[in-house]
């Protein structure tokens, strides 16, 4: 089934909180997935256990110990296989197997980063440091870890037929690599999100992002500060 008759199936509403839609047959068992992740909370007012680990798109802050945990889980797995193998490089590996919905747009996320930063690579493979997956979830897309090694990008139908698909994921895998949210930040700043509104199609990290990045892939744990995760928005 092409892309725009599966985005077609999902339910679409004007808001980003609606509430959950039917999921396409195609993607039931990812969805599933994301599904059981919102049935350890009891809706809405039962986020709280689950959200300490989420770094949402739009429509909720990021939080500071969960944006870091997954940095953290994402590095260590990635640097113990860069040990392992001998390589110079640090190669972050993904699985975008249960979000095929958007294959496009994560290659292109990926294919973004890698032109945009030199310390660290992004590339599709087994034995994945994080995976994304897709379905509908009323709090959106975002990036989640349980913090002890274990990390995903959640892509949610309905908010990628409102905001560009591409910057969406982009944005996401951002966290992974490191960066906190800045959602009142311009378009032209990747990790301002949903911040700008829906009319913002920009994929690109700007300058300052990417440096991060480096820095970040570069120095490892010591160079996340937590005094600069501390205004995460």
């Amino acid at each position: 089934m092409n892309r725009s008759k599966i985005l077609g199936s999902a339910a679409l509403g004007l808001g980003l909180l609606a509430s959950l839609a039917v999921v396409p047959a195609s993607a039931a068992g990812s969805a599933a997935t994301g599904a059981a992740d919102s049935a350890n909370s009891s809706g809405p007012a039962g986020y709280s256990a689950h959200a300490a680990t989420i770094a949402a798109y739009s429509g909720s802050a990021a939080d500071e110990a969960g944006t870091r945990a997954f940095f953290e889980a994402v590095m260590k797995s990635a640097k113990a296989k860069q040990k392992a193998t001998g390589s110079s490089a640090v190669t972050v590996t993904y699985d975008a197997g249960a979000a095929p919905t958007f294959a496009a747009e994560i290659s292109s996320s990926a294919s973004i980063w890698n032109s945009s930063v030199s310390n660290v690579r992004l590339q599709e493979g087994s034995n994945a440091d994080f995976t994304y997956r897709e379905g509908n979830d009323p709090r959106g897309s975002y990036a989640s870890t349980d913090g002890h090694g274990h990390g995903y990008i959640f892509l949610d139908y309905q908010q990628n037929q409102e905001y560009n698909s591409t910057r969406v994921a982009a944005h996401e895998t951002g966290h992974v690599l490191g960066l906190p949210d800045h959602y009142e930040g311009p378009c032209s700043e990747l990790m301002s999100g949903g911040g700008p509104g829906p009319s913002c199609t920009n994929a690109n990290p700007d300058a300052n992002e990417s440096a991060r990045v480096d820095e970040l892939w570069a120095n490892g744990f010591k160079g996340l500060h937590k005094s600069e995760l501390a205004t995460v928005r």
